[in-house]
């Protein structure tokens, strides 16, 4: 995800941050951690767009519903500038709508720049409006499924070869990869909370030239053997004792399988579970 600099999470807007199913994201961003672009664009150039999977040399393998648990739960007009100086701090002794204002706001800035991002990464899309009107009513919308929509349309995009630049919750696909890949994850952090992508906090890869790196990289996948991949890797004790418990509930389980199509506003993508089903522990 990318870090909001200038908006604060205030105690206050938890209530808020609950209520619409995003306060384990707004904790996330306290958490963050740097997006390495030449590794995750090493591996985007193995991803199929006919079939939204990973191709590597041992098989195929894919994000699924439950790996975007953490976040749980384009198109159209032109987007909106939103101030970061004009809500980032809430006055002290604000009253009840004022506070209300401020965590809608921050609630737009989450949505916009952290899970449906676009390539500027710094605009908030105006769709977002009528949402955040009505905030007792966006904790019934799966804002992690919404995501991985948005992240396999991005992912789809970047394989033609005249886009040159992701967007997208990229940080979500770099700790969907160090979950699975245990060779490609950076040395020192073996300590795990929830959102288990906070696992990750503080990494920050090397900011050197892109091009030398992803060739490496593409090397050290092409490399890959059946044992360097995890089928599943949150299914360690360690793993579940910091999970929460809602996101095991039947309700969202039983749609983790389900070959269906995933919908953001007018982007649709398939979720072809069927083809990883190692992923769940089948063959």
């Amino acid at each position: 995800m990318r870090r909001q600099q200038g908006m604060r999470l205030d105690d206050r807007y938890v209530l808020y941050l609950q209520m619409v199913g995003l306060y384990h994201l707004a904790r996330l961003n306290d958490r963050w951690f740097r997006l390495d672009e030449p590794f995750v664009s090493a591996f985007v150039e193995r991803w199929r767009p006919e079939t939204h999977i990973f191709h590597m040399p041992f098989g195929e393998c894919t994000i699924t519903l439950p790996r975007i648990a953490w976040c749980r739960g384009v198109y159209g007009s032109d987007p909106i500038l939103i101030s970061a100086e004009t809500f980032e701090k809430c006055p002290e002794g604000a009253d009840k709508e004022t506070v209300r204002r401020y965590a809608r706001a921050y609630i737009m800035m989450l949505l916009g720049i952290q899970l449906f991002a676009d390539k500027p990464g710094n605009r908030v899309h105006i769709r977002w409006l009528p949402y955040v009107a009505r905030i007792e009513e966006m904790g019934g919308y799966s804002w992690g499924l919404a995501a991985l929509t948005w992240l396999n349309r991005c992912m789809c995009r970047v394989t033609n070869r005249h886009v040159v630049k992701l967007a997208g919750p990229l940080q979500l696909l770099q700790s969907w990869i160090f979950w699975h890949f245990p060779g490609f994850r950076p040395a020192g952090y073996d300590m795990f909370s929830w959102p288990l992508a906070s696992r990750w906090a503080g990494h920050n890869p090397s900011a050197s030239k892109k091009g030398p790196w992803v060739q490496m990289w593409r090397l050290r996948i092409d490399l890959l053997q059946a044992g360097d991949f995890i089928w599943m890797p949150y299914s360690s004790p360690d793993v579940l004792q910091v999970m929460h418990l809602e996101v095991l509930e039947p309700h969202h389980t039983a749609l983790w399988r389900c070959v269906t199509a995933l919908i953001y506003f007018t982007v649709i993508e398939w979720h072809h579970v069927d083809r990883v089903l190692p992923q769940f522990g089948g063959v």
